[in-house]
């Protein structure tokens, strides 16, 4: 499963924050390894310099073995949070995606 990492010009992109992206894709999408070929993580500050509350976004998408690709989207108040929150909704819907395919 390869993870690709964007940010936007609010979000400094590193080796690190890229480190940790895999770590937190990989924890909770780690069981689906073999049907996953790709997952996109973009990181975005949408108020930018202006700060706010959640404002942190994360989107991610998975491309699945045979199927359209699946996106979902989270909102928090750090980088941390939105990953955790788009991971975990990440791993819900393929699940579902999975499971509905196996009842079939």
């Amino acid at each position: 499963m390869q993870v690709q990492t964007n940010t936007d010009r609010n979000i400094t992109g590193s080796d690190k924050l890229s480190a940790h992206v895999e770590t937190v894709v990989a924890g909770a999408l780690g069981r689906f390894t073999e049907q996953i070929t790709r997952v996109e993580v973009h990181l975005s500050d949408e108020n930018g310099a202006r700060g706010g509350g959640s404002d942190i976004r994360c989107m991610m998408e998975a491309r699945l073995e045979g199927r359209p690709p699946t996106a979902v989207t989270h909102q928090a108040a750090t980088v941390d949070e939105a990953m955790q929150g788009a991971a975990d909704k990440l791993a819900r819907s393929i699940e579902s995606t999975l499971g509905r395919l196996r009842d079939r």
